[in-house]
């Protein structure tokens, strides 16, 4: 197996694996557990096929989540977070913090 090299800058690092909206909102999604690709798809909302394939494929080879194939007609597949995805829960708890907060201090603003 290659070694990846990563960035020298921790916070890049994290960037450079989750450092785009799909990865944050997949990851969102699955921290309440596994889930299948159309469920995925559904929650996410205005992705598209081949980006959400594109982005789940990222994340398995980072590591974040296992793709899992059943041996059924119609094929099931099932995506879920490893503890290296769900070790990311206080990231995302962060982010939604943050971004509440924002929007209250908006909406709290009065006008000039």
């Amino acid at each position: 197996m290659e070694e990846k090299v990563l960035p020298a800058c921790a916070v890049e690092t994290t960037l450079t694996l989750i450092g785009n909206k799909w990865k944050v909102l997949i990851l969102r999604d699955l921290m309440n557990g596994t889930m299948r690709f159309g469920e995925l798809k559904k929650s996410i909302g205005s992705i598209s096929q081949k980006v959400l394939t594109s982005q789940l494929r990222d994340m398995e080879k980072n590591e974040l989540l296992i793709r899992t194939v059943y041996a059924e007609v119609p094929p099931r597949v099932e995506y879920t977070l490893t503890d290296t995805g769900y070790s990311l829960r206080p990231i995302l708890d962060a982010l939604g913090n943050w971004g509440r907060d924002y929007k209250n201090k908006l909406a709290n603003k009065k006008p000039l």
